[in-house]
């Protein structure tokens, strides 16, 4: 099987930085969006973006929290978005669109993990609608500001291995598992990739999905401690086993790598980790790479009329 699944060899690794990543390349005069950027891995991308020159606009659904966790850091503004209220998405792209700026790179980065059975909107899964459909309706609306030659990167997660999409029961209507649900959703955010970066690259503009590694950080918020202690991640005072986890410094290198690295001029529509083009798994249980499924072509395209008959928004209408 052909693929771009294939290592560059970018020099990079797992314990490189998101600055590490950054070093010698001139952000001056660029605007980055970064959903989620100002906790965890998103504030360490945003502070790398910064000091590299670019500015950085955060849509965040808490901006008073966003604006004191971004004190400090120059060239960052903050705004109200809230991923799984689509009127908050649709408000958030007009007042964007409204300041006549383009958008050099785009990164999806907030997202929640395993978290209790939720319903959001016209009773979506709450996984699903925030990680996946809020960042889907999110680009679609603010699309006449994103500049040819940008880049569109969206955070997934070794945890698209759990599931595929449930094309039966996306909504999960008919028994919920936390972990199943994150998963589709992780693989939603994969193949969005896919077939945004099919729509978009004869415009020069490029997508691509990541997976960030193990990094603790308040995305593990619905998780109780047992349950970390049982998956071997912490020990029972909560500090973290071994050395198997990325700081989020390191955690952040690989979105800011594919939204900026010149290795990439001329990729996209592929899954990355450890700053690195991912190759695909070996079989249903492998421990790296990304699974067939969520970079299948097919899928993706489905994928994509699915969410644009659910939220209403559509950018290549004429062309999906």
């Amino acid at each position: 099987m052909t693929t771009p699944q294939q290592s560059i060899g970018s020099g990079f690794g797992p314990r490189t930085t998101a600055a590490e990543v950054l070093r010698g390349i001139d952000l001056t005069g660029r605007l980055a969006l970064v959903t989620g950027g100002y906790s965890g891995l998103g504030i360490e991308a945003t502070r790398a973006l910064a000091g590299a020159g670019a500015h950085v606009v955060v849509p965040a659904r808490r901006p008073g929290a966003a604006e004191e966790a971004l004190a400090g850091i120059k060239g960052v503004e903050v705004d109200r978005l809230d991923l799984g209220d689509l009127d908050s998405v649709r408000s958030f792209a007009e007042r964007f669109l409204a300041s006549g700026r383009p958008i050099d790179v785009l990164i999806n980065n907030a997202g929640i993990m395993a978290c209790p059975e939720t319903r959001v909107g016209p009773g979506w899964e709450a996984q699903f609608a925030t990680n996946h459909l809020g960042h889907f309706a999110l680009v679609n609306r603010v699309w006449p500001a994103v500049s040819d030659g940008a880049r569109v990167v969206s955070v997934s997660s070794a945890g698209h291995r759990r599931s595929a999409i449930r094309w039966d029961d996306v909504q999960f209507e008919h028994g919920y598992d936390k972990w199943e649900a994150y998963g589709q959703a992780k693989t939603a955010n994969v193949l969005f990739a896919v077939e945004l970066d099919r729509l978009a690259r004869t415009s020069g503009i490029r997508a691509f999905a990541i997976h960030p590694g193990g990094i603790l950080t308040p995305l593990q918020r619905h998780l109780p401690k047992e349950e970390m202690v049982a998956f071997g991640w912490i020990d029972e005072e909560g500090n973290a086993i071994g050395d198997s986890f990325k700081t989020p410094e390191q955690g952040a290198a690989t979105e800011v790598w594919a939204a900026t690295s010149p290795q990439l001029d001329g990729a996209g529509g592929v899954y990355c980790e450890d700053c690195d083009i991912a190759p695909l798994a070996e079989g249903a249980g492998a421990s790296g790479g990304v699974q067939a499924y969520a970079v299948d072509a097919a899928q993706a395209t489905r994928l994509w009329r699915l969410s644009a008959d659910l939220t209403g928004v559509n950018a290549f209408a004429s062309v999906s």
